[in-house]
């Protein structure tokens, strides 16, 4: 029997995203908040936004203390936020935890693929998931902005 060895999970790409995440500041003009925590690591992500009139992500930022995987998550995340209703990252959210724990197929989300090592890797699917928990709390709070 050949034993074969789990994917890297720190990859150059995955350390790298970290970086993007300085494009993302949050603004404490932002109307609504939502924070998100991993019970299994203690990461956490707070997304801050301004919707548009139909409620979609106009401006945004993120306030992200997380493990390399949970801050390339909340990077691969970000690049793609802008413009998204509440609806498609809850549609985004179910698809990507169902990938995660084996049931789906690669949710239609840019990069996501990226993240394709830490499937193999339970403790850090709390962590990916928070950039769009963290959202689905701030834009189901738009009833009740700040």
């Amino acid at each position: 029997m050949v034993a074969t060895m789990p994917a890297q999970l720190y990859t150059p790409a995955i350390l790298s995203l970290a970086v993007e995440l300085a494009s993302y500041p949050v603004d404490p003009a932002f109307d609504l908040v939502g924070e998100a925590r991993s019970r299994s690591c203690g990461s956490t992500i707070a997304f801050a936004c301004t919707p548009d009139d139909t409620g979609r992500v106009e401006a945004f930022g993120l306030k992200v203390t997380a493990c390399a995987i949970g801050q390339a998550a909340a990077a691969i995340f970000a690049g793609d936020a802008a413009g998204r209703s509440l609806a498609e990252i809850e549609s985004a959210s179910g698809q990507i935890e169902a990938w995660l724990d084996g049931g789906g197929r690669q949710p239609d989300w840019p990069r996501i693929a990226m993240l394709e090592p830490a499937r193999e890797h339970p403790g850090r699917h709390g962590a990916i998931l928070l950039p769009w928990k963290a959202a689905i709390r701030a834009l189901s709070n738009s009833a009740a902005p700040r």
